[in-house]
């Protein structure tokens, strides 16, 4: 990171500009654009989501309060809004798709990985969720969900060891959870981690032709044939360790082989859990482990509503609202990589806190994100007078 650059400039230099090209140029992004490029769009909406913007013309009056300083980023004629809006409107919002995917990967091979607390193995761990935003039905009338409300789903599969989203796929607020299941690609000897609204057994059958292992909880309604049992410790909370076959006939159908069901009790919540997975070999508890790890995603989806822009949206379009969601994705990530990249030990929290009032100053990115201590700590010196010297 180079001295005397801005601090949006040295993280837009995290980004391989080839790479981003190729993603707008499958798309023809830049067809017949004169001056005002996908490049500029993204640094526009990027630097919207990282300092916390309300709406486009609150972008448009902040990069035009720092017009000079424009020029270091590529956008030397100014931006408007009407431009802003039309670029958001028209082009396709698969390029920003497409790029966060880029940036994904190489969060993934800056960082090793966290090592989940008990678990034995280093395969990788996902968990499955979604969460809606609440829209309104007469600003954004293609969000289809209730009579009087609109909303969108973001259907969100979060890498829990590399703490970042690994897919997010965008649906009108109406539909059910467990259709995303449905264009999921599955990865050979990956845990898929997920609650029981996605128990749909010819779905998760799918996954065990894939070789991946799934946990989620049974419904209550479970009905199954008790094959075998595992003696468990209870004192890890530990109930009983099963090997069932489901006993309906559809259910058999679906999914004809053995599952393993394990029950758990949660002393901290004070709830039994029922869960089930497809995996034979690792303990009991592992599988609890598993399960516990899932909440990792709904504090992801309560992070991402309050630091990026992804409640309040910059244009009514299905186009406009998809554009936004995946720049927020892309900023995210962008920021992961530099906190890897530089091994700043702060919270993503506070990188972001920090960058949001930073991101035109000067200070070299490292000095400015990293621990330093009270500078002017042991240093009693002050050529000011005190007053209460006699």
């Amino acid at each position: 990171m180079n001295k005397g650059r801005y601090v949006l400039t040295q993280l837009i230099d995290l980004i391989h500009h080839e790479e981003f090209m190729r993603c707008v140029d499958r798309y023809q992004g830049n067809y017949r654009v004169r001056s005002f490029t996908c490049w500029h769009q993204f640094i526009c909406l990027c630097f919207g989501q990282l300092t916390h913007r309300d709406s486009l013309r609150d972008i448009v009056v902040c990069l035009d309060a720092h017009q000079s300083k424009l020029y270091h980023l590529g956008i030397s004629n100014g931006v408007s809004r009407s431009t802003l809006a039309e670029a958001n409107e028209s082009r396709d919002w698969r390029i920003y798709h497409d790029f966060a995917q880029v940036l994904i990967k190489r969060a993934k091979l800056s960082n090793p990985g966290l090592i989940l607390e008990g678990l034995e193995f280093d395969n990788p761990v996902y968990a499955l969720d979604s969460s809606t935003i609440d829209l309104c039905l007469d600003v954004f009338w293609w969000a289809t969900f209730r009579k009087t409300k609109a909303a969108i789903k973001l259907h969100t599969l979060l890498d829990i060891r590399h703490q970042v989203p690994v897919f997010v796929h965008i649906t009108t607020g109406s539909v059910h959870d467990v259709n995303v299941m449905d264009v999921l690609d599955y990865e050979a000897l990956a845990f898929y981690v997920m609650d029981r609204g996605y128990v749909d057994w010819e779905r998760l059958y799918r996954i065990e032709r894939s070789h991946a292992f799934f946990v989620t909880r049974a419904k209550k309604n479970l009905a199954c044939i008790y094959l075998a049992s595992t003696s468990v410790d209870k004192t890890l909370g530990l109930r009983c360790d099963q090997k069932i076959r489901l006993a309906t006939k559809q259910a058999k159908m679906d999914y004809p082989i053995a599952l393993r069901r394990v029950k758990f009790y949660d002393a901290e919540r004070r709830k039994t859990l029922v869960l089930l997975t497809n995996n034979f070999d690792i303990t009991a508890f592992e599988v609890a482990l598993l399960y516990k790890n899932r909440w990792k995603i709904e504090l992801f989806f309560k992070w991402i509503k309050q630091h990026l822009d992804v409640k309040v949206f910059w244009g009514e379009s299905q186009n406009a609202v998809k554009t936004q969601i995946w720049v927020a994705v892309c900023s995210y990530v962008l920021v992961k990589i530099l906190k890897d990249k530089l091994e700043i030990p702060k919270t993503m929290n506070e990188i972001l806190q920090i960058l949001s009032i930073s991101i035109f100053d000067k200070t070299p990115v490292n000095q400015l994100l990293k621990e330093n201590g009270n500078k002017n700590e042991g240093n009693n010196f002050s050529n000011q007078l005190n007053m209460f010297d006699l």
